[in-house]
């Protein structure tokens, strides 16, 4: 008996043993065929429980002669992305493979590359099993390729139209006002130390993803629905939970939130016996969560076979006109007798991913830009101006989408977010696959290079967008590098001059009207980087598509907060209010230079999990003070 299992692990052991030399040695000769440098290692990078066990793994494989991982010991570390961007590219090339027994990969950060990638998508498709677990609430736009991807691009492609980016931008500027009247406080007067506004965006933009995806209005505290209010927009806005609710609509959309990597990664069944506080929470908002999710679906179900049209932004019940409404879709995108409707749970799953990426997102791209803007007084300066001279004193509510949107977008707001989504962008790298059919030709230079069958393909965006090849540059003012690209300048984007223009057209790219918003991700009176090296929204038929929105969200954001305010780094690590008023001119830049220099060694510290953000224990605190009133950003430069 022993020596039959003993004979079976043997032979297992063996098995495994074989596929992984096979494996190696194959990937090993696809890597060689490709032209490309590569770099071999015994785990893939993107290796799941490799990942898990790196602080394992990675120092037994550093046991070895220095040789065999010298070269690329950054991509060890599982945040080298952002850690180290352009500069492994400097040492490694343009783009280069790593090979594993199970896998190939191949790195790049070159734009002709991406640019190709992104423009084939038949090609070089999306991995998909990258993005399963994103679909237990519902196949979705994100999780599927194919016909099936192509019938929910189209559907869902409806709602992200101009008329609707106006209604974004109006939302924007309600929920914004909300925002900066809790920053001001009970008294009005502002100026108080907030030790982090992560969470403050993250529910401002959480208030309006709500607006855009279900249709309701989330209120701030101290505010209150009129008395003649739709009863439903009550019920749901209520920070107390209605009936057949443990937690309010928005606490259990933020909880869940807060768990979602728990709750996609672990069994639900584990969480069910598991002894932790959290994974009770993660639990009962999640429970909470769906079950408003389903609510919303058959209330908007009941509206569409009682003929009720709502006015306004409403992208699940737009998904639901378009299933259970006369007007429906036929599988080519068109009106017609081949109906395409998408299922309940897929009207759910596209739902809850609508929720996903248009919240944490755009919350920490503007978390990050009123951090840069304390940081850097004259970049705020300018943008203060550029507002001044496009909106004036004008009341935001009385601001006009067609009339302001397009100058808003090419002045120093269209600029600072830009800069920002440069510097920081929400993904720092993003999968793509090689086409399992045969092996697919990309152009570097003039030179042609043979990428495997299968292989997965990281567009490492954060380095593209950091590469001095493809931006204009100065020497950096604030370190002694030989440019700024490392550096908050979001005045670069003004240099039109150095506009290089799209590029070669890529043979073979697609052509198809899939829908959605077509235009550039970049407005025309500013810098226009070469296809490829700015897409922190991905490009092609599967770049975001709420990009649009997304941009008007954080547009309308900062046009609200700097029209009368100011944003300044908090200094009371350093000095209390009372010893500032008595400091020279001189003691007081010396006192916000250091927290100049702690906001900049912070934000380095960034990491990425589901997005790029300021993790754990990691804050810049600051100050939101009226114009004039302020101690440093009116002078104090970067």
């Amino acid at each position: 008996m022993i020596s039959t299992i003993l004979m079976l692990l043997g032979a297992a052991v063996s098995y495994c043993t074989f596929n992984i030399i096979y494996g190696l040695r194959a990937n090993i000769a696809a890597a060689k065929r490709s032209g490309l440098p590569y770099f071999v290692v015994p785990i893939s990078p993107w290796n799941r429980i490799g990942q898990i066990f790196n602080n394992i793994w990675v120092p037994m494989y550093k046991l070895l002669p220095r040789k065999f991982w010298q070269d690329i010991e950054p991509i060890l570390n599982l945040q080298w992305q952002y850690v180290e961007n352009h500069k492994i590219f400097t040492k490694l090339g343009d783009a280069f493979l790593i090979v594993s027994p199970g896998r190939v990969i191949c790195f790049t950060e070159n734009a002709e590359a991406l640019h190709q990638v992104t423009s084939k998508r038949e090609a070089f498709p999306k991995p998909t099993e990258a993005y399963a677990i994103l679909g237990q609430y519902g196949q979705n736009v994100v999780t599927l390729e194919g016909a099936a991807w192509r019938m929910h691009r189209k559907i869902t492609s409806a709602s992200f139209n101009e008329k609707n980016a106006a209604l974004v931008f109006k939302e924007s500027i309600s929920q914004t006002h909300g925002l900066i009247n809790l920053w001001l406080g009970p008294d009005g007067t502002g100026n108080k130390t907030f030790k982090t506004i992560e969470q403050d965006t993250a529910s401002l933009m959480l208030n309006i993803i709500a607006n855009i995806g279900f249709g309701l209005k989330i209120l701030w505290p101290g505010q209150e629905f009129p008395a003649d209010a739709d009863p439903r927009l009550a019920k749901y806005a209520t920070q107390e939970p209605p009936e057949g609710h443990t937690m309010s609509f928005v606490n259990a959309l933020a909880r869940t939130l807060d768990y979602l990597i728990l709750l996609l990664v672990v069994p639900k069944q584990i969480l069910k016996i598991a002894p932790s506080k959290h994974a009770k929470q993660a639990l009962e908002a999640e429970t909470n969560f769906v079950g408003y999710l389903n609510e919303f679906l058959q209330e908007k179900i009941e509206d569409v076979r009682k003929g009720n049209n709502t006015e306004g932004l409403d992208i699940m019940g737009s998904l639901v006109r378009t299933s259970y409404g006369d007007e429906q879709v036929s599988a080519s995108g068109k009106k017609g007798p081949q109906i395409a409707k998408l299922s309940d749970s897929e009207i759910i799953g596209n739902a809850f991913i609508n929720i996903v990426a248009g919240h944490e997102s755009t919350a920490n791209v503007l978390h990050f830009a009123l951090v840069e803007l304390a940081t850097n007084p004259a970049s705020q300066r300018r943008l203060q101006q550029d507002l001044d001279n496009i909106i004036g004193d004008a009341d935001p509510t009385t601001w006009d989408y067609e009339a302001n949107i397009n100058p808003l977008l090419g002045s120093m707001a269209g600029a600072t977010i830009n800069e920002t989504l440069r510097l920081v962008p929400p993904v720092v790298d993003i999968p793509k696959m090689v086409s399992p059919t045969q092996d697919q030709p990309i152009t570097i230079d003039g030179v042609q290079y043979l990428l495997p069958r299968k292989a997965t393909i990281g567009m490492v965006v954060i380095a593209s967008q950091r590469n001095p090849r493809y931006w204009p540059t100065k020497p950096s003012k604030i370190t002694e590098a030989e440019t700024d690209i490392d550096d908050f300048v979001p005045e670069r984007w003004f240099q039109t001059e150095l506009t290089k223009g799209d590029g070669a057209a890529v043979e073979g790219a697609d052509t198809e009207d899939l829908g959605g918003f077509a235009g550039s991700d970049t407005s025309a009176q500013l810098y226009r980087p070469p296809r490829g090296a700015f897409i922190p929204f991905s490009d092609g038929a599967r770049a975001c598509l709420g990009r649009r929105m997304a941009i008007v969200e954080l547009i309308s954001a900062l046009a609200v907060i700097f029209q009368k305010y100011s944003i300044e780094l908090a200094v009371d690590e350093w000095a209390s209010d009372e010893k500032i008023a008595g400091m020279s001119k001189d003691e007081k830049a010396k006192t916000y230079k250091m927290a100049q220099q702690n906001s900049r060694e912070t934000i380095k510290g960034a990491t990425s999990m589901i997005t790029l953000k300021l993790h754990g224990t990691n804050h810049v605190p600051v100050r939101l003070v009226r114009r004039g009133d302020e101690r440093f950003v009116d002078w104090v430069d970067s």
